[in-house]
């Protein structure tokens, strides 16, 4: 360019050493200043500023998201929580913290969303956040009956909207956080009834079940809610470093079962049954001998290298809405890199990258969810959140997938069944 310094003009005519014939010694030799840097137009650069490139266009597309919920919360906290002090010129402020901000302020529910206290509130939203602190079916490290905790903790870190996506979850979805599912330390099977109960519950009102786990023992008691108000058939997307599939662990039906009960069910066949991420050293053998018994659909982390994210999702979509109408999606946080998540109990070297993780759950979402949950996270292994933030991370963009695609609220025709408890 015709701006560059005098200083950087040296620099872009530097010298180049180069041998003088015969006599073995090292001359200086200017180097012309290429013409392209004086006066060659980058063509082959894209204009930031053009509608080119994806953030700008993300920027432009921001103008076009209604503000309509923002700003009755805003109303709504100046009532709630007094008019701030007169010396603020930002009169949306109020005395008491009764919003999305200060961040590091408020009652955490899942990013600020409101409280369903009277648990019959939850018919009137979207999807509904659930806690199920348990870990009485760990077998290696406890601590995950503290993960809804510490991803409703960090989630206050985040606003609802996502720049790239241009997605605005306060503006185009609604979301209620209806505290934890009451579980009975150290009783697996009396656990497992209250969270079928509690699932069932939730779906049952049509609203999208959010599931922030406890260990994965409890793989089988969402499914067995959702499934139970329902008659029609789920697939399963199962995304896991772990085949857990094998039919008890130690005599118990402990976090390694989940996916031999789940595709007992009547509704919910071991040939919709997708596992992504499968490998390492901590698959016991007794699943193998399950997943070939009941041909279920499993790709390695080699697998991911040698297709690609994007062929591995088609694949499992493919399998998993074959011959069913709504598919389950169930997360373990141990199937990402242990370098990125050390907050979890059986940490698995080799797995996805955070943002292969990411694209994978779009993906999938992308088809529509008839429920989600999110396990494995142990926040007492933690290191600054980041596992828990890496959840949290999965859960919002599964959200963000469903609404961007048009998919949130579409699994509500299979519910045909009414919620009768256990």
């Amino acid at each position: 360019p015709d701006d560059i310094s005098a200083s950087s003009r040296c620099v872009a005519t530097s010298l180049r050493a180069e041998m003088s014939s015969g006599a073995g010694r090292r001359v200086l030799v200017p180097m012309r200043r290429p013409s392209v840097f004086k006066d060659a137009a980058r063509a082959h650069h894209p204009n930031p500023m053009m509608p080119s490139t994806r953030g700008w266009r993300a920027a432009v597309a921001e103008a076009s998201i209604p503000t309509t919920r923002h700003e009755a919360a805003l109303k709504r906290g100046l009532e709630l929580g007094l008019p701030g002090a007169k010396c603020l010129g930002d009169k949306s402020i109020s005395t008491f913290s009764r919003g999305e901000l200060p961040h590091f302020a408020g009652i955490n529910t899942f990013m600020k969303a409101p409280y369903a206290e009277d648990i019959r509130e939850v018919a009137k939203y979207d999807a509904t956040v659930v806690g199920v602190p348990f870990d009485g079916g760990t077998t290696y490290r406890a601590g995950t009956r503290f993960g809804p905790q510490g991803i409703r903790r960090i989630s206050s870190l985040y606003t609802p909207f996502n720049y790239e996506s241009g997605v605005d979850l306060r503006e185009q979805m609604t979301l209620c956080d209806a505290g934890d599912v009451f579980t009975i330390p150290a009783n697996l099977e009396k656990t497992f009834d209250q969270i079928t109960n509690a699932i069932a519950y939730i779906a049952a009102t049509g609203s999208m079940p959010i599931i922030m786990g406890g260990d994965h023992s409890i793989g089988y008691p969402t499914v067995r809610g959702i499934a139970s108000v329902t008659s029609k058939k789920i697939g399963i997307i199962h995304v896991d470093r772990h085949a857990d599939i094998q039919e008890f662990d130690m005599d118990e039906r402990m976090h390694t079962t989940p996916y031999f009960h789940a595709t007992n069910l009547p509704n919910v066949r071991p040939e919709n049954l997708v596992q992504i991420g499968i490998g390492g050293w901590q698959v016991p053998r007794a699943a193998c001998a399950e997943m070939v018994k009941r041909r279920t659909n499993i790709f390695t982390m080699q697998d991911l290298e040698d297709l690609g994210i994007d062929k591995v999702a088609e694949m499992a979509l493919e399998r998993a809405w074959d011959g069913t109408d709504a598919v389950y999606m169930s997360y373990d946080i141990d199937s990402i890199e242990a370098a990125f998540v050390p907050g979890t109990g059986w940490p698995e070297p080799g797995g996805l990258l955070p943002r292969e993780a990411l694209k994978l759950v779009g993906l999938v979402s992308a088809e529509g969810l008839c429920g989600m949950e999110i396990v494995e996270v142990s926040p007492p292994y933690d290191v600054s959140d980041i596992t828990s933030l890496m959840a949290l991370r999965i859960i919002v963009d599964t959200m963000g997938s469903l609404v961007a695609h048009g998919k949130m609220g579409a699994h509500k025709h299979i519910i045909d069944k009414p919620y009768v408890p256990i």
